[in-house]
């Protein structure tokens, strides 16, 4: 009875140490499990940090390009522009060939300005064909150097967005409807002019406000405003310009 009793017990302790074996694996199973979930949700946190500061830093080397191209066009006395390419989430500064006026709700999106691509050819072509009569020459806008802003040696060149910032939209005055492709542009003229404009920019193309901002360009003084969400640009109802001090629209 005595071995009988000691076997029972020997097989006891055997049953109550694989319990025990089984239920610190169990616990490390879930300590693994607790510190995947930590890691992850700091690497997602870390990741969209970084975007948010990528689409900072995009606003600002935008923002950096407006007050450069309205410096430009009142110290050499000449049109200057700012193309945002859709395409290739890139912008770069232009500068015109003649004096020129924008042509407000221009639906060829180039203001007025010569054809740079191929379906604005095709928009302007469309345009004199129903409108007819001589026509008056487009200025000629080419790429110039803008310091701080080129992508090459030379400063001479598309500056790119931040890695996967895209613009979501842009119009300016001229525009008859916001830009959502091919290109957009914002004019400036000597003397400290330019238009009203609303420039969005988002993550990834992202139509969420919080991972959208948009700088807001002010006519008279080129003053850029940078607002979290989207904000579209809102018109006048008259041709008198709003205050200085209601800037933001």
């Amino acid at each position: 009875m005595a071995r009988l009793g000691s076997g029972r017990t020997r097989e006891g302790r055997a049953r109550l140490a694989r319990l025990l074996r089984r239920g610190v694996t169990l616990i490390e199973v879930l300590i693994v499990l607790a510190i995947i979930g930590i890691m992850s949700g700091g690497i997602l946190a870390g990741s969209s940090q970084l975007a948010g500061a990528r689409l900072k830093h995009s606003s600002a080397l935008i923002a950096s390009a407006v007050r450069v191209a309205y410096t430009r066009a009142t110290a050499t006395s000449k049109s200057v522009r700012i193309v945002f390419d859709f395409e290739n989430d890139a912008f770069w500064i232009e500068e015109g060939d003649q004096p020129m006026l924008v042509q407000t709700k221009d639906t060829t999106a180039t203001g007025g300005a010569e054809a740079s691509t191929d379906a604005e050819r095709a928009a302007v072509d469309e345009s004199d064909r129903i409108l007819k009569g001589p026509r008056a020459p487009r200025p000629k806008f080419t790429m110039v150097d803008a310091p701080g802003l080129g992508a090459s040696q030379a400063k001479k060149g598309p500056k790119a967005l931040e890695r996967g910032i895209k613009f979501r939209q842009v119009q300016a005055q001229h525009d008859d409807s916001p830009r959502t492709q091919g290109r957009a542009y914002l004019y400036f003229w000597p003397g400290g002019m330019t238009e009203r404009a609303a420039i969005q920019l988002s993550i990834g193309g992202s139509k969420e406000n919080g991972d959208t901002q948009t700088l807001v360009v002010s006519p008279l003084t080129g003053k850029v405003v940078v607002k979290d969400g989207a904000v579209d640009m809102k018109v006048p109802l008259d041709d008198k310009e709003a205050s200085e001090r209601q800037e933001g629209f």
